[in-house]
């Protein structure tokens, strides 16, 4: 949390009436941490222990940092998240060279007991306050005959006044102790800012692949619906006109050529609509595979293409839509814009990647920097952390170079 904000939370702390229950939760919050901090303190009262205890919190730094989150998220509402790395087990020498280990024992072994004495001294005024506020109750409560029974005095009343000033103050001591730990534990058990901004990269990174895959999901469920709903009953319309066409003999001529009409209008959307399934998600591609899906392309395209597939790895259902529809805009592109007489498609996979190259022999020519068809695909491979190169000089010819990740 940036430092104006935590200077934001004590201003508001502060402004609190002293009896509000928010005091007694910063108490609560404050006093849970005293006894996680005291073997520090009875290891600086008998130097004996000093080494071992300091062994100790090192090797349960970790253990301890769970705690201290533990509290400050039931008592105060207060997430701090672990830091990148933290729950990772490694080497010892690993371990203890990180920076976020080191930020943590530092906070055990210094900062945390300092905390824990504050937070004591201010466990200590509300006691005092407290028995010094009730002075002349609990006086007055005591046998005549006993030594304990004080006779009322001016310091009596100092002390009770004392003890009232105490009562007073408690509740914003403890606030800014509160406040103190509160910080402290953000900025030394939490990320620091560089691992913050990477534990977003990762979220990010995470989010958008989960929207690719509900997206790609989307898409095969509208090309599903098409295909059973729509495209069905659009096929048994065409069918009952073709058979009115063949059968009926004795129609006016106006009535058959409507007829007619309509025949030709339902087989024309059945392509149309086949033609909309397969660009939302060709079904070969979910029955048989990358590979005669690819085929298909090759096999409908308005040029001659040489296909060579050699898929050696598992390949995500994500990534294969986007092999495919990259492929398949690149052959609508190239048989838009460069003039070519074949075109080469070369599909590998090796170590983990899939890499797809689209060459033919056209004008070139192609600069995705102009808006052209081949920003789409570089968008298309960069929606699943792949890259999109082009070599495209004047006269060509124009070589499509993608790679994409084998899983997500």
């Amino acid at each position: 949390m940036p430092s104006t904000t935590l200077r934001r939370a004590l201003v508001r702390s502060l402004r609190r009436p002293p009896w509000s229950a928010a005091a007694w939760r910063d108490t609560r919050l404050i006093a849970a941490g005293i006894p996680l901090a005291a073997p520090v303190w009875l290891a600086v009262t008998e130097p004996t222990l000093l080494f071992p205890v300091t062994a100790l919190v090192v090797v349960l730094a970790r253990p301890l940092t769970a705690a201290q989150r533990g509290r400050l998220r039931a008592l105060a509402g207060v997430d701090v998240p672990p830091p990148p790395g933290a729950t990772r087990r490694g080497r010892p020498l690993t371990y203890l060279s990180t920076g976020v280990n080191w930020r943590q024992i530092g906070y055990h072994l210094l900062v945390g007991p300092l905390l824990a004495l504050a937070s004591l001294c201010v466990v200590w005024c509300w006691g005092a306050g407290l028995v010094l506020a009730t002075l002349y109750g609990w006086v007055w409560m005591m046998p005549v005959d006993t030594p304990l029974r004080w006779e009322l005095a001016g310091t009596d009343v100092a002390l009770t006044a004392a003890g009232v000033l105490l009562l007073a103050a408690s509740p914003w001591l403890a606030a800014l102790a509160a406040w103190l730990e509160t910080g402290a534990a953000r900025k030394l058990l939490g990320p620091n800012r560089a691992e913050a901004l990477e534990r977003r990269v990762e979220e990010i990174a995470e989010s958008r692949a989960g929207l690719v895959d509900a997206v790609d999901a989307e898409r095969r469920r509208i090309e599903r619906d098409l295909h059973d709903g729509a495209q069905q009953r659009l096929t048994s319309l065409a069918m009952n006109l073709g058979l009115a066409r063949r059968t009926l003999k004795d129609v006016p001529p106006d009535a058959m050529a409507v007829i007619v009409a309509a025949h030709e209008e339902a087989q024309a959307a059945i392509d149309e609509l086949r033609d909309l399934v397969r660009g939302l998600h060709p079904a070969v591609l979910e029955d048989r595979g990358l590979d005669a899906a690819l085929s298909g392309i090759a096999a409908r395209a308005p040029l001659p293409v040489r296909l060579d597939v050699e898929l050696a790895e598992r390949i995500a259902p994500t990534v294969e839509a986007v092999a495919y529809f990259t492929v398949s805009e690149a052959l609508t592109n190239v048989a838009k814009h460069a003039r070519a007489t074949s075109v080469d498609v070369s599909v590998r996979t090796a170590g983990g990647r899939l890499r797809l190259v689209v060459s033919d022999d056209g004008v070139g020519g192609a600069d995705p920097t102009r808006g052209s068809g081949l920003t789409g695909l570089r968008q298309r491979a960069a929606s699943v952390d792949g890259t999109l190169s082009v070599l495209s000089p004047l006269g060509g010819p124009t070589t499509l170079t993608v790679e994409l990740p084998c899983a997500l």
